[in-house]
């Protein structure tokens, strides 16, 4: 009977597994910092997070939840030998993804119209630093739906989808962190 290890036990790979810690590890930094500075004016934080749009917000939550399910339904599905359905599950994962985009986008504009930018207030600076860093995983996500959807042996799209879950609770730290907490 061979022994093994804890790490030959976790799903998907090991590697992926390192880049998500450290990148949790780095959202969790920056989410203490806001925390800790919003601790020093709450009002002025209070002020500036009147400006967010919530319901876009938590839209966007739900679209990063069911895209997250599309990911783990394409390993599924592809473990099952439905490849067409596991890849279409990969691509409406990635399409969801650039909805969120879209909406958080749009969110900028409205910022950016209302003179609203990173020296407006320290809750803005963070809000930027953080959503704006989550997006750009969410940019480097879609691009990795689209290509295990490509190539898509199932440890393809397992890893794959390791690194969406990720995206997708990182952004379910944010929402109520930023745009709920008072």
């Amino acid at each position: 009977m061979s022994e093994t290890s804890l790490i030959d036990e976790l799903p998907g790979e090991l590697l992926m597994w390192v880049l998500i810690i450290s990148e949790l590890l780095v959202f969790g930094a920056g989410m203490i910092a806001f925390m800790g500075v919003r601790l020093t004016d709450p009002a002025g934080f209070a002020e500036a997070q009147s400006h967010l749009h919530r319901t876009g917000a938590a839209f966007n939550t739900a679209v990063l939840v069911t895209s997250g399910y599309l990911a783990a339904q394409a390993l599924h599905w592809r473990q099952a030998a439905r490849r067409g359905a596991a890849r279409l599950a990969l691509i409406g994962a990635a399409l969801l993804g650039v909805v969120f985009l879209i909406i958080k986008g749009t969110e900028y504009a409205d910022k950016a119209a209302q003179g609203i930018g990173f020296e407006s207030h320290p809750f803005f600076l963070f809000y930027y630093l953080l959503t704006g860093f989550h997006a750009a995983h969410v940019l480097a996500g879609v691009g990795i739906l689209l290509l295990v959807s490509w190539k898509d042996d199932p440890r393809n799209i397992e890893a794959g989808a390791q690194f969406w879950h990720m995206v997708d609770l990182v952004w379910i730290m944010l929402f109520p962190v930023i745009y709920l907490l008072g």
